[in-house]
């Protein structure tokens, strides 16, 4: 990637008003609300009985993935900018994707274990997510081959605590009452809820880079490529933990789609509605990037789910 297009990516600006950042962080919480509609008590109990898959899945979704990430983010250095990094390492950072439960159900896997690593990995975020993206960014932006120019990573606690506990905390409790105290409605709510989610995400990433659509367009197959080497290598941190502790099949399945899924929409959020890039060069690289694995996640969540159904192998 030549540095012409390294500085169109990052000069690309997304701006919202009060109005549109709004309109992102409820739909973002409607997302949520809608994952938490499949969430029982009864499922934690279930799979905690047998912890070896939800510790697999947390280690893989909350170390090894923004881990490898920042390592990755290293060797793409000269290719990538700065920027762009921490936009993959922010992704990485993030808990597991509110599309990731209905994925799983499309590949056959372990649905209770997909709920619960999602339900889990989100109300851990609030602590990891800004704790993963403060340690990871700076042990990249440190690496020796990182631009000297970018400032040092300060994450502004309180304004992030309260914009993930907001987004992703309140709509989760509220999902789980709803679904614990009106069963009927939660169940009528939950798939249209699912597909709505993904249809307003896309029209939202669309709308809001709409004055910047030459540059995206310009950029898009570099950036198609780097996020799908992230969104690979994520996948297949999934499966090969999985694999190596060998984890029934049905788990391997709700373990890759679970590390190859993040709530990118959350990234989002953090970036365009907190204060988490105060002083920070232009970062339409991140924007990007961050975007891009909303969608993209989509597609290959949809690969990868109709690959494991072809695999036609027996679960154990």
């Amino acid at each position: 990637m030549t540095q012409e297009v390294i500085q169109s990516i990052d000069s690309i600006q997304v701006s919202l008003n009060a109005g549109g950042m709004n309109t992102i962080n409820i739909i973002l919480a409607l997302v949520m609300y809608g994952v938490a509609l499949g969430i029982k008590p009864a499922i934690f109990i279930e799979v905690f009985r047998k912890p070896k898959s939800v510790l697999l899945g947390m280690l893989c979704q909350l170390v090894l993935l923004p881990a490898f990430t920042c390592l990755l983010a290293i060797a793409l250095t000269g290719w990538i900018s700065p920027m762009m990094g921490l936009g993959m390492i922010l992704v990485a950072s993030c808990p597991g994707g509110n599309i990731s439960n209905f994925m799983s159900s499309l590949a056959k896997a372990n649905v209770e274990l997909s709920v619960s690593l999602t339900a889990i990995s989100t109300a851990l975020a609030v602590v990891l997510t800004p704790f993963n993206f403060w340690a990871w960014g700076s042990v990249y932006l440190h690496s020796a081959a990182v631009s000297a120019e970018i400032p040092t990573l300060v994450i502004p606690l309180w304004d992030v605590f309260k914009t993930i506990f907001i987004l992703l905390g309140i709509p989760l409790v509220l999902g789980i009452l709803t679904s614990h105290y009106l069963p009927k409605v939660a169940a009528a709510l939950k798939k249209p809820l699912q597909w709505l989610s993904i249809i307003i995400f896309i029209a939202m990433v669309v709308l809001s880079f709409g004055s910047n659509i030459d540059a995206f367009l310009k950029c898009i197959r570099y950036i198609f490529l780097v996020v799908l080497i992230h969104n690979a290598l994520a996948l297949s941190i999934g499966f090969g933990v999985a694999s190596a502790f060998r984890v029934p099949f049905r788990d391997r399945r709700t373990l890759t789609i679970e590390t190859g899924i993040q709530n990118s929409g959350l990234g989002l959020a953090l970036m365009l509605g907190t204060s988490l890039f105060a002083g920070f060069p232009p970062h339409g690289g991140m924007l990007v990037i961050t975007a891009w694995w909303g969608i993209w996640h989509i597609i290959s969540g949809l690969t990868v789910a109709t690959i494991f159904n072809l695999t036609r192998r027996a679960d154990v």
